[in-house]
Order: structure tokens, then sequence, then C-alpha cells
């Protein structure tokens, strides 16, 4: 659609272990991947953050980005009692020297327990400062229960936190996901795998359009599906320009680092 952007918020460079559709280890791949679909910004994050360890991701990721202007930064954390990344004011300086503007949680891979008790100020921190923080659908496990429960929970922890459900399934959750976006205003869904019939329409329709994040999951789903079910959606082109990268660019733009 003319004068619509896309910015997509889920993306993953690098060589994820399995399961993935084309994985773009370099940059330039991944550009050269994005100007095929027409996207034209992607907030991104590395393979080795999640398979490995964000003590060597983050870093690989900054390295593997530096330069592109397309492509934002987000890094993934760990609880701060292993101290294994950069501790209290001191992270959020790393963040900032990195040009890092979001953080995402892996706790099913990386063995913690994503709440209070765990994170702490941290979070608290995160939430003021207004750093979105994206947690994948698998958080809780295979069981899709379990993840919104972990949603639920952490949520009524942190009710200010900015927090972004990512590719959380094709079949529509809506019976999980809508008493959130009801109660918790900084709550937020990537639509990467919202393929329910018509169900965009409805959902703008009843919750309007500015807690909606374009994404497209890569490389584990084709970039270009997501893309073009927005660019289909029965919806009006001020929510989907919104959707499409403004209410992600505003998000970013509120982070206080």
């Amino acid at each position: 659609m003319a004068g619509i952007s896309y910015f997509d918020c889920n993306v993953s460079i690098g060589r994820p272990k399995s399961g993935v559709y084309r994985p773009c280890p370099t940059a330039g791949e991944l550009l050269a991947e994005m100007d095929w679909v027409g996207v034209d910004q992607a907030l991104v994050h590395h393979a080795l953050m999640r398979g490995q360890s964000p003590v060597v991701g983050n870093q690989v990721l900054v390295e593997e980005i530096a330069g592109e202007e397309r492509l934002v930064g987000s890094w993934a954390i760990l609880p701060p009692q292993t101290r294994e990344l950069p501790q209290g004011e001191d992270f959020f300086t790393a963040m900032a020297q990195a040009g890092v503007r979001a953080l995402w949680a892996f706790p099913m891979e990386h063995r913690y327990l994503l709440n209070r008790l765990t994170f702490g100020p941290f979070l608290d921190q995160v939430a003021e400062r207004r750093i979105p923080l994206f947690i994948p659908r698998n958080a809780g496990g295979t069981d899709p229960v379990a993840t919104w429960q972990l949603v639920s929970q952490l949520l009524a922890e942190y009710p200010k936190l900015t927090l972004v459900l990512a590719a959380h399934g094709p079949w529509g959750e809506d019976r999980y996901f809508r008493p959130l976006l009801e109660r918790y205003p900084r709550f937020y869904l990537d639509i990467s795998r919202y393929e329910l019939d018509g169900g965009l329409g409805e959902l703008v329709s009843l919750y309007g359009a500015e807690r909606l994040l374009y994404g497209s999951n890569f490389p584990a789903n084709a970039m270009g599906g997501p893309r073009m079910m927005l660019a289909r959606a029965e919806i009006s082109e001020e929510a989907r320009r919104a959707i499409a990268g403004d209410n992600l660019r505003r998000l970013l733009q509120e982070v206080q680092l």
C-alpha cells in the first residue's frame, strides 16, 4: 500500500538450531529479504541470544547490525542473580551505547522463572523506562495455557510493563488475550501468526489498532505472509498504517535509557 512503511517487530538474524524457513546469517542477507518482501525496517534479535546465551548473542547482534540504520537491535535478558549480564544502571547504559531499544525473555530456553521473585526491581526499571519486553509464544512451554498464565501473572506483578506477546498462534487465542487487552494498557500483540479469517478486522473494531504490531516471526515463518495479511485486512488505512509500523515507532521513541 502506498504511503505505508512496514516495520517488522519480530525478526531473528543468524542460524537457528532447527525448524526455520530460511535463515539470514548476515545483515546484508536480511536486508535483501526485507527488500524483496517490501519491509522498510526491522527490530532484530540474534539466534544465538536464544539458542546459546544472551552473553554471546547480545554482543554478536550489535556487531552484525552496526551501521545498518534500517535494523534496530534488541537484547535478551537473564536473571540478575547469576550476574552474567551487566547489573543495574550499567545494563541500561550498555543498551544506550549499543543502540538497543527493546528486550526479549526466553525463560524456557534459558531455564528461569519470569516473575517478580526472579527479576524484582530490574523489571520495575524496564517498566519505568518504557522498554518493550517481548516474550515468545512458547515462553510457558508447548501448552498455550501455561504461556498465558505466565503473561497474566507477569502483568499482575508489573502492571506498567510494556509487554509484547509474539507469534501467539494461528488459531486465534482471543479468549486468552482479550481480557489482558482490557485490563493492561501497556500489553501489546505481535500479529505475525494471527491467521484468523476476519480476526484482525474484528480485533481492531473492538479494541482499536494501537496495541497491535506487525511482525513476521522470520525465519521461523516466511516474512511475506503476515505482510500480505495486513495489507489485505478489512481495516481502515489509518489502522493499517498504525499496525504496519507507526505503533512500534511510537513505542521505541518512548524508551528512556
